[in-house]
């Protein structure tokens, strides 16, 4: 699906891998209550004339603080029974990034990929590093039990369970997708006509060894130029050989392909034919507004000049149109 507004304009995922069948009616209404605030918050900056850094900054916070979405409190468990979580931010207009991986006390971590930019020389911060900085910079820690919900500890279980019963039975372990869905996202147009990305995710239930997917990794899960900015969500491996985000915004920018046909390629062909899947959005410094998925179901919306919120969860539901 595609879109083509007037700036400003602001879109979100809330990750990919829903299937029909999947929720009840009260969480697919908590689901589409959380977008909806989370495009409020953000379009609220982009009203009062801030940048589309600010935009992404707030939506992409919502999220994190709300447990439905895998990113910030309702993050993954790792193979240990821990919460790992990465990040990262880009601005268009001057190619700057911050990124972070492998938290484990940072709340919201999207403001320490925004601090990051910001405030330091580097563009990626991991680890015990990373949380050091962010303390220096006055953001929230939390104890790591803040991110333990039910729900994805659950979910560790029986992946620990299915993990077991196929070393057992002597046979590889296949992935469950939902074990490396549901990172959130956002992308803004601010009246400027400057572009922001950014990315937020707990990673891969029962992931090992410090993993780290596409998220945190600019040019792979998240990417903003002049013309273009894409966030993903998805097998965060396939994304980073692909360079995904990047590679979308490349086909626009050098080879004029129109942005819907660039992110389906490469989304919903190019990803899927190497062994992965997951999905996108993307935008264009035009209006354009792409949400290529190849799942049953992706947590997406937008909120342009009409100031209302437009959210959508299963393949089938369609964004209402002004």
């Amino acid at each position: 699906m595609l879109v083509a507004l007037d700036a400003p304009l602001l879109v979100i995922h809330g990750g990919a891998g829903v299937e029909p069948g999947d929720l009840n009616p009260q969480q697919e209404a908590d689901i589409k209550a959380a977008l909806s605030a989370a495009l409020r918050a953000g379009y609220a900056k982009l009203q009062g004339g801030a940048p589309a850094l600010d935009a992404v900054t707030a939506a992409i916070t919502v999220l994190e603080d709300d447990p439905h979405f895998n990113a910030g409190r309702g993050a993954v468990f790792t193979h240990d029974g821990r919460n790992e979580l990465d990040t990262s931010i880009m601005d268009g207009a001057t190619g700057r990034a911050g990124a972070a991986a492998g938290l484990h006390r940072v709340r919201n971590p999207i403001l320490l990929a925004r601090a990051i930019l910001e405030h330091s020389n580097h563009v990626m911060m991991v680890g015990d590093g990373a949380e050091a900085f962010a303390r220096e910079q006055g953001i929230t820690l939390v104890d790591p039990a803040y991110f333990r919900t039910e729900s994805r500890w659950r979910a560790l279980q029986r992946a620990l369970q299915k993990e077991k019963q196929a070393q057992l039975e002597k046979r590889p372990l296949v992935l469950p997708g939902r074990a490396y869905f549901g990172t959130v996202g956002a992308l803004a147009l601010d009246a400027s006509g400057n572009l922001a990305a950014g990315t937020s995710t707990g990673g891969m239930t029962n992931k090992r060894y410090g993993r780290v997917g596409d998220s945190p990794i600019i040019g792979a899960g998240t990417w903003a130029d002049a013309r273009c900015a894409v966030s993903g969500t998805g097998w965060g491996e396939f994304y980073i050989r692909a360079a995904a985000a990047h590679e979308i915004c490349a086909r626009v920018r050098l080879a004029g392909v129109p942005l819907p046909n660039a992110a389906n390629d490469v989304i919903n062909v190019d990803i899927p034919r190497a062994g992965g899947d997951g999905g996108a959005i993307a935008l264009g410094a035009d209006g354009v507004v792409a949400f290529p998925f190849n799942s049953g179901g992706m947590y997406r919306g937008w909120i342009g000049s009409d100031g209302v919120p437009h959210v959508a969860i299963y393949k089938t539901d369609a964004l209402e149109m002004p």
